[in-house]
Order: C-alpha cells, then structure tokens, then sequence
C-alpha cells in the first residue's frame, strides 16, 4: 500500500503557545495547548491546526484523538463537525471512541480469538462476545507523544506510540505513528505507518463521528459510497464470510438520505453498522470512498483512502447519556461514522484482504477528508 509522506520534515517544538507559524498570516499556524492529565499524572496536549483558509482540526495526545474540526459553511461561517468533549476528565470517564485513533486492530474479532502461524491468541471480549477496538485499554486510551513536522501541503503533527508485546494479548511491539495535516486545499490528511518486530494484526483508523450541521440528526445527510458490495453480519456483528452485492436498502451508490430506507434495518439497536468493499482500480491506491452532503449548511465531505473498505455507522447506540461540547445530548442517529479500514475479523477470514503485518514490513495507508461547500 502507498502512503505518499514525501517532503515531511521534523522540527523541533517550543513553548505552550505558537509552536510552528508562518511569518504571513494567510499561511496557518500550529499551536500547542495543555489540555489536561491523566489519572495517573500524564500530561495531555492539545495541537490546534489552522489553515490558510481559517479551518481548524484541534488533535491531543490521549488517544491521538481528532477533538475538533472547525469548518465553514455555504456563508462562510465556521462550525464544529465532531462529536467530543471540551475537558479529558469526560473522555477518561469513558466515551464512544469519538474522534480516536483506534487498534491495534479497528473493529471486531470474532470471540476475541485468532490463530497466526500456528498459534492461537486470546484478547478480551469487550463488546461480548467480542473483542472490539483494541480491547480493554487500547491505543485510543494511551498518551502518545507527538512533534509538529514540516509539511508542503499545509500543517502536520506526528503522534507516536509503541504497544509493547502482548499488550492486550496482541504479539510484537507495534511502532506506530500517525500524522494529521490540515492542508491548505481544505483537507485533513491522515497518514499512518507501523512497523513490528513480530507477526501480528493490524487495522488502524481514525473512528471520528461526523454531524455537517453542527447538531440534530443526521438523517438527512445525503451519503455516497463508492461500493457495489459489502460484508454481512451475523446478529454480533461479525462478518458471515460472504462478499454480497449491494441491494436496496444497503446501497448508496446513488447520492441517498441516510434515513431514507434505514428503518427497514430491524434488529436492536438497528440502523447502519456494517463495513463497505470500495471499488477499486488498484489496490492500496487513493481512491474516492464516500461523498456525503448536509443541504441547510451546504457543507460537503469527501472521503478519499488507500484502504479496501469503509465502516458505515449511523450512530445507533448514541442515546442521549453522554454530554459534549456545549451541553449538547448525544441523542440517538445525532452522528455517522465513516471509518476508513480492512475489512472486520479479517484475521479470521483468509479471503479477506489480510491485515497481517510481518517483521522488516511496514504498515503504510492514507485516508484525507476533503471539505466543501454546495
């Protein structure tokens, strides 16, 4: 798979203010904020990321989690299009994964077991009966380290994190980093490398909730995905195995409401949760994966990646228990999540692209949402 990281430059960091500016103000800035401690007295930083066009993405170092993505609307006017919290005391209460960067291995496997070159692993089944976003105390729950680096295309942090061997039952030290920049072409890119120095799956993504207007539903998002096939689910929410082609209430290869047909999805909680195959030329080529539009704000997201599938969530479980920015109740269909991914439990499943990652290998993908007006 491609990551293109050329011309990235490491540069050293400096105070709690103003770590990397342009001299002119139309070229953006990066700047460093503490954002709180961890119960055990780590330090938590937030970099805030703004462009020349005034967007803004502010990421910290817990979880190397995207907490904010301040972009205009067809009047110009900013506003904050992702779920999160304004203090780290209410993640470290525990959240839905907003806006984290999560693994080792995204998604679920099936009964928390896997065999790898002949031997069988066991992680824990936090999603009972399944093992769900890197188990109990995943990466999205660490503090990473991060540096501002240099980049010809707009403003860039680098997030770095070593899961040791056998954290959370996962063989090999993982070496992860994972770079955010927000270009001046309106994009926030994501760039992720790992390298390891045993056998083991990996399947990072960045598990950010999207809502275009700011709040309400997102039942009348229009979304496209770019894929004429997609993996069902048994009721657990594990992939059967089967590769099926799209059919009417699953398909949004036509610009479509999310609400449109989404009631016809029984079950409990209901809705969209299910993983998409995204037509591909080339495999680990960016490509267009998913188009989605909210018409009262005219604002549009494109979603481009290297990876072969996208996860599909439209916020089934949010029900009103957790409070965010502003006050706002996370109310039930209030989000969507479109996360970037290999295909769920491919480790189970040898006719799925495979997410095994090998010594002297190096894990590389890219995923930028593009924004816009309409």
């Amino acid at each position: 798979m491609v990551c293109v990281t050329a011309g990235i430059l490491l540069v050293n960091s400096a105070s709690e203010q103003t770590i990397f500016a342009a001299k002119k103000k139309n070229k953006g800035s990066v700047k460093k904020e503490e954002f709180g401690k961890t119960q055990d007295g780590q330090k938590v930083d937030a970099f805030i990321l703004t462009n020349k066009n005034g967007l803004r993405a502010k990421i910290i170092t817990y979880g190397a989690m995207l907490t904010e993505m301040h972009v205009p609307d067809k009047n110009g006017k900013l506003g904050d299009i992702v779920l999160g919290h304004e203090k780290l005391a209410d993640y470290l209460d525990g959240h839905s994964y907003f806006g984290v960067t999560t693994g080792r291995v995204a998604n679920r496997i099936a009964k928390g077991k896997f065999t790898l070159d002949g031997k069988e692993y066991s992680l824990a089944t936090n999603n009972d009966p399944n093992h769900l976003h890197g188990g109990n105390i995943g990466i999205d729950k660490k503090v990473w380290s991060a540096r501002v680096v240099r980049s010809k295309t707009g403003k860039a942090v680098a997030f770095s994190h070593t899961s040791p061997d056998g954290d959370e039952g996962y063989p090999g030290a993982l070496k992860m980093k994972v770079t955010y920049t927000l270009t001046d072409d309106d994009e926030l890119r994501i760039d992720y490398l790992a390298t390891t120095d045993k056998a083991t799956p990996v399947n990072l993504t960045n598990h950010a909730y999207w809502n275009l207007a700011g709040n309400g539903t997102i039942l009348n998002h229009v979304l496209h995905l770019n894929a004429d096939h997609y993996t069902p689910v048994d009721a657990t929410g594990i992939p059967t195995g089967e590769i099926l082609k799209v059919d009417d209430v699953m398909s949004f290869i036509s610009p479509t409401k999310i609400g449109a047909r989404i009631a016809k999805l029984t079950g409990e909680p209901g809705g969209y949760d299910h993983n998409y195959c995204l037509n591909k030329a080339e495999f680990g080529k960016l490509s267009l994966a998913a188009r989605v539009e909210e018409g009262s704000t005219g604002r549009v997201l494109e979603i481009f990646t290297t990876e072969p599938g996208i996860q599909f969530y439209s916020g089934n479980y949010l029900d009103g228990s957790e409070i965010g920015k502003g006050g706002w109740k996370y109310e039930f269909r209030n989000a969507f999540c479109l996360e970037t991914q290999h295909y769920p439990d491919s480790i189970n499943h040898p006719q799925f692209p495979s997410t095994v990652l090998r010594p002297k290998e190096k894990y590389k993908q890219t995923t930028i949402h593009k924004f816009s007006t309409n």
